[in-house]
């Protein structure tokens, strides 16, 4: 039933993580180090890097000498043809131009160079004059992203350190990971880490990864020796000195920070090697992780970003071989470090991989806000995953919103030194070294991955791959109930991630009414325990079941919100709009269904939205 064969993968700019500790032969979960949640350099849209979306059928789309033209002419009539003498309020710049840099794999984009950084009123008058191009479709700029940092089982790991990964295994905050392994490990699936590489030599995670590509096409962020582009993927590093990035990469001021070796830490989450009597273990553990590098020093362009998205899908990138080992699943543990509607240029790439094949994970965001108002999550085609800690609540950073699918364990070590999350990285404080240790950080860069190994494993073991909408609706209809409440005012997605049940729904073969009594498919309640964050379009309809006790007063209500659900149960059937025991259609989102009788049994109960609706609430109580 497992596939032999290696599929197409998508994995997530900014990294959404970081708390730590590390410790290479730590015998209990104090003496593992740890690294605080990373909020990053201030937020900075590059000055000197636009990207450019040509229409079709226009010569510029053929002709890089037209393209060229049609730059110096805007910035000629921007005035930047002209030097600029010194002021009291600023320095003299020298005259500016403008040229082509390269095209990219999304069609019709193009990424522009200005010969120095522009200031903000100079870049705004710039784009005007490139927008006034008749062959112009859309104009951005090319902006830096971070990083996110962040029965009994036949099969128990043999890894010594498996016991600080609560994440795993705990019953509440858990991803139910050791009854999963018994169904699918992720063997035969390759999922595509974007972010800051891998570092080679991992001795827990180097026979599980496979050559990706260096994307970053800066020597200033990826600390090579050109701008080109290299095969491989491998982290370098991504530190930086003190206010090294401040003029071009961000206006602020910044402290001096260590290599993060982020990517290794989400990589090792999706397939730290496991059962090998070494450190961790990894979710998918027989998936293969490939690395596409595109964050380094001071974070990583749009640009590179895009690209790294189609290449890891198998698309076609002007001037890079093709991906010989498309990945099935993306994780994308990266994002805008200030609230950004997603790129037109992203969802072209995130469009064109979906079209591939491939199935995108995403990190919510650590900025406490709405989701829907950062990039990657305000990207349509993406599961977003939130960040949970080890009380199953929603952790102080996570993002919210209706645009948050479901969450996973990302951690909550501030409030519970328990809280980590641990995987083996390099010890190295810039380039790397010959010393390995598992470091614990918390992020939603965290809580991305251990979804991304979900897709991989389901991926594994059903016969026809899952679409990226069927693989959503999997997830989030088989999720465990939040261990705490969740404010309707912060949802965090349909439930806290259950890779068991999602196999067992996916493995599970279709009942058949010739020979068998079929119920309608549901998903179970648990008594007292809301479901929260329900979110649908007007007409949806959602079926739910629970097994009730007779003679106890028996009741179903939806709360919070926003927009319009109605309320149907039925003993022991589905409910429709029309066939009903019970019903509660009053406007907004506050139904109630009350049975004074019930009889002992299953009650199925269908939500359906009256008009579309966001962040509701669902529970039963006996």
């Amino acid at each position: 039933m497992k596939k032999t064969k290696l599929g197409m993968a998508v994995a997530a700019v900014v990294l959404m993580a970081t708390v730590g500790v590390t410790a290479a032969s730590a015998a209990t979960p104090g003496k593992l180090q740890t690294r605080p949640l990373d909020t990053g350099i201030g937020g900075g849209e590059g000055g000197y890097r636009f990207i450019v979306k040509y229409r079709a059928g226009s010569s510029e789309l053929r002709d890089a000498a037209a393209v060229n033209r049609g730059l110096g002419s805007a910035a000629s009539r921007a005035g930047l043809n002209r030097a600029v003498a010194a002021s009291a309020r600023s320095a003299a710049r020298p005259a500016a131009s403008a040229t082509m840099l390269r095209r990219m794999a999304a069609p019709g984009w193009a990424v522009v160079k200005t010969s120095r950084a522009l200031d903000k009123a100079e870049a705004a008058q710039f784009i005007q004059e490139m927008k006034a191009n008749p062959a112009v479709e859309r104009v951005e700029i090319d902006r830096m992203y971070r990083s996110m940092a962040t029965d009994a089982p036949k099969f128990t790991p043999n890894d010594p350190q498996t016991f600080a990964q609560w994440n795993f295994y705990n019953a509440k905050a858990g991803v139910n990971a050791t009854a999963a392994w018994d169904i699918s490990q992720g063997e035969g699936v390759v999922v595509a880490v974007v972010d800051t590489g891998i570092t080679q030599g991992n001795p827990d995670l180097q026979n599980n990864v496979i050559p990706g590509y260096d994307m970053i096409t800066d020597k200033r962020v990826s600390r090579r020796d050109s701008d080109d582009r290299v095969a491989g993927g491998w982290d370098t590093g991504d530190w930086i000195e003190q206010n090294y990035c401040t003029g071009w990469a961000t206006n602020d001021p910044h402290a001096a920070k260590d290599s993060s070796w982020h990517g290794s830490h989400v990589a090792g989450t999706v397939a730290q090697e496991t059962n090998n009597g070494l450190n961790m273990a990894g979710l998918a553990f027989k998936a293969k992780v490939q690395p596409v590098r595109v964050l380094g020093s001071c974070g990583g362009f749009g640009s590179d970003i895009a690209d790294g998205i189609v290449w890891a899908a198998g698309g076609s990138v002007p001037g890079l071989p093709a991906n010989p080992t498309p990945a099935e699943v993306i994780n994308m543990s990266l994002g805008s470090v200030s609230p950004s509607s997603c790129p037109a240029m992203y969802q072209d790439a995130i469009d064109e991989a979906i079209g591939l094949g491939s199935i995108i994970v995403v990190a919510a965001g650590n900025d406490n806000a709405n989701a829907g108002s950062y990039t990657m999550s305000s990207c349509n085609n993406v599961i977003s995953v939130g960040a949970t800690g080890i009380n199953g609540g929603r952790t102080y950073y996570s993002n919210y919103g209706a645009r948050v699918d479901l969450s996973a364990p990302g951690g909550n070590a501030e409030n519970s030194n328990d809280g980590w999350i641990f995987q083996v990285i390099n010890e190295g404080t810039t380039t790397p070294t010959a010393s390995w240790a598992p470091l614990g950080l918390v992020g939603t860069s965290m809580a991305s991955p251990h979804v991304a190994a979900a897709v991989a494993m389901v991926q594994s073991v059903v016969d026809t791959p899952l679409t990226w909408t069927q693989m959503r609706d999997l997830l989030t209809s088989t999720v465990k109930p939040f261990g705490t409440t969740i404010p309707a005012s912060t949802p965090i997605g349909a439930g806290i991630l259950d890779i068991n049940a999602a196999l067992v729904k996916a493995t599970t073969p279709p009942c058949d009414p010739a020979v068998d009594d079929c119920g309608p498919v549901a998903t179970p309640l648990t008594n007292k325990v809301a479901v929260t964050g329900l979110t649908g379009g007007a007409g949806s309809e959602t079926v739910y079941s629970f097994q009730a006790e007779a003679g106890k007063v028996l009741t179903f209500m939806t709360y919070g919100g926003t927009g319009d659900v109605s309320l149907y149960v039925s003993y022991d059937a589905e409910p429709t709009s029309s066939a009903f025991d019970a019903k509660s259609t009053r406007a907004g989102n506050s139904e109630t269904v009350r049975i004074n009788k019930p009889q002992a049994g299953t009650y199925y109960v269908k939500v359906v939205g009256a008009a579309s609706f966001a962040g509701v609430s669902l529970v039963a109580r006996q």
